[in-house]
């Protein structure tokens, strides 16, 4: 295992092969739920070697906008299914940027490959980078990404997707607040 405080020329490289991600968080509640969420769907990019986000299509909770919005705490973990076994864990503060806001709006085009109604967009500035092997990581092969959420929020305009998140992930399990309107 190994540290780095920024993003290496071998971490962009990983991170650009895979197909998914992980992305942990947690509320300062002792009681409060951790929360990891899967993600894929071509929804990361790399902004600098210290900065990173990915594009919210939104789902049943609001837990990481919640938490990011509480305690900035967040960990997105990449790990290698095929080829070299590896882990790549990067670690930050997170800023949830929900549609609507002026931060969503300075990265949305950094996501052109997403065409359908979103929620927001979670950024990390990344403090540490943790390299790990991933030997205990089984092999998969990749069959391909599935289309159930993007027909989903397609099937919507984009007011018509944020009404629905609005009324949905209005408070977190824990009962942080979630997503709110813009003013």
């Amino acid at each position: 295992m190994i540290f780095y405080d920024r993003l290496e020329p071998s971490h962009l490289e990983f991170i650009a092969a895979q197909k998914m991600f992980f992305v942990g968080s947690a509320p300062l509640a002792a009681e409060g739920h951790v929360n990891v969420s899967p993600k894929g769907l071509d929804s990361f990019v790399i902004l600098d070697d210290n900065r990173v986000a990915y594009i919210d299509l939104g789902g049943s909770g609001v837990e990481t906008q919640a938490h990011a919005r509480e305690n900035g705490r967040l960990c997105i973990m990449f790990c290698a299914f095929e080829g070299k076994p590896l882990i790549v864990r990067l670690y930050g503060t997170g800023t949830a940027h929900p549609f609507g806001t002026a931060g969503f709006d300075e990265l949305r085009d950094s996501f052109p490959a997403v065409t359908v109604p979103v929620r927001g967009i979670i950024e990390l500035e990344i403090h540490k980078v943790q390299d790990s092997c991933g030997w205990g990581v089984p092999l998969y092969d990749f069959v391909g990404d599935r289309k159930l959420l993007t027909n989903h929020n397609g099937s919507r305009t984009q007011a018509e997707h944020m009404e629905r998140r609005y009324l949905t992930n209005e408070k977190s399990i824990d009962g942080l607040p979630g997503l709110t309107r813009p003013e």
